[in-house]
């Protein structure tokens, strides 16, 4: 089953005005939870799926002892430097018959079952045979080179827990301890709408007083990279009728909606009035550079986000917002990008009040350099750019040296 967000998940506390990206990101935490349903699928299907439930392991990993080297087994107690050596190996997947006298060895190779009687094992590099004799440079400790049953995972215990995405390496966790398949959540649909009488296909003739839609290929090309299912609504003129026609449709095919533009409160923002004459919206005014308006509204019981219209906030608002939001949304676990420290190759006279995220690429000598404009109009520095430099709340002085933190677009990734 599906869930549905409480119709009051995106009302700001009252007295609130400007939003400081850290209270707007906690509040999208607190208040988002998955929407999607759930279902089992194959290992060969799992990969980048949101586990729907814990997952305990059905047998233990290794399910039996075994060796960890090619050479020799024997009972640690009772060996000597001088042993007897038995008829006969062990090897992988074809254990040793019988068991091994104490005082005796047994040829074992890498990956085999430790026969009774043997705790321990002898790499082959500090043996010596002779005949049946079995001679030792040394013996090691108890134990040694060997994998005890269950070190890995013991059976029933939790190896994977719920809202975990799954990667190459869960999926042999999974396989080594007895799964041929998971419980995920459903893939997200992501609903991706462009609104205004500005808007012109691209490609298509257009005059000078118009644009063309980049940011919705922009958009949906960065739903799927981040393994959604994106689903395109096309375009939606300024007016009330063809918008809500769009949002009816997105809210029947999506469990999620993205719009560009249309998103503040202006006499052309057809999309911010339609959602509060018959939705339920919230404008979030976020104290961030590029951005600020930012719509948050549920439309026949789907959550929707307004992005601001100009491609560069559009695209920085969907990795700060809505890749966090999205994975909440998907059934994941929430999580912010990761990013590091590194000397600025700019400089820049911030003033305080507002987050700023600069266009930024990692220079030879692993500086942060940044675009020539913040123009959030000029999309050629996000083609430029391989991440954001991130600039406190707070007023600073940046001058080349001073240490700024730099994250990866590729560390957005939900």
């Amino acid at each position: 089953m599906s869930g549905r967000l409480p119709h009051d998940c995106f009302a700001l506390p009252p007295g609130i005005d400007w939003t400081p990206v850290d209270v707007a990101l906690e509040r999208l935490r607190t208040r988002l939870a998955p929407v999607t349903g759930t279902e089992r699928v194959s290992l060969a299907q799992a990969a980048g799926r949101f586990l729907a439930e814990d997952v305990g392991a059905r047998r233990a990993n290794p399910a039996a002892g075994n060796s960890a080297v090619d050479g020799y087994g024997f009972a640690r107690a009772a060996a000597t430097p001088t042993m007897r050596l038995v008829a006969g190996r062990a090897a992988a997947g074809r254990p040793f018959a019988g068991a091994v006298p104490a005082g005796a060895a047994v040829r074992i190779l890498t990956g085999a079952a430790l026969p009774e009687g043997v705790d321990t094992v002898a790499m082959q590099e500090d043996a010596s045979i002779d005949g049946a004799a079995l001679t030792l440079a040394a013996l090691p400790k108890a134990g040694a080179n060997t994998r005890r049953a269950g070190e890995d995972a013991a059976q029933g215990q939790t190896i994977l827990t719920a809202g975990a995405r799954l990667r190459p390496q869960d999926l042999a966790l999974l396989a080594a301890c007895g799964h041929d398949g998971a419980p995920v959540r459903a893939r997200l649909r992501v609903g991706v709408l462009s609104t205004g009488d500005e808007i012109e296909a691209p490609g298509a003739p257009a005059a000078e007083h118009q644009v063309y839609d980049a940011n919705r290929p922009m958009l949906l090309a960065q739903i799927a990279a981040w393994g959604f299912e994106a689903v395109d609504l096309g375009h939606a003129a300024d007016a009330p009728v063809v918008v809500r026609e769009r949002l009816d449709a997105g809210a029947a095919a999506a469990d999620v909606i993205l719009t560009s533009g249309g998103a503040s409160t202006g006499d052309e923002d057809h999309v911010a009035a339609l959602l509060k004459a018959e939705g339920l919206l919230a404008v979030w005014r976020i104290a961030v550079k590029p951005g600020r308006p930012l719509a948050m509204a549920l439309w026949r019981g789907v959550p929707v986000f307004g992005l601001p219209g100009n491609p560069v906030a559009a695209f920085v608002c969907t990795l700060v917002f809505g890749a966090p939001a999205l994975r909440v949304l998907a059934g994941g676990e929430w999580r912010l990008p990761r990013g590091w420290m590194v000397p600025a190759g700019f400089a820049k006279d911030k003033k305080r009040g507002r987050r700023e995220y600069l266009r930024a690429r990692l220079g030879t000598e692993g500086t942060a350099e940044v675009f020539r404009s913040e123009g959030s109009g000029l999309i050629s520095g996000l083609t430029w750019s391989d991440g954001l430099v991130e600039l406190p709340d707070e007023g600073m002085s940046i001058q080349p040296g001073t240490p700024v933190r730099y994250i990866p677009y590729t560390a957005f990734a939900p």
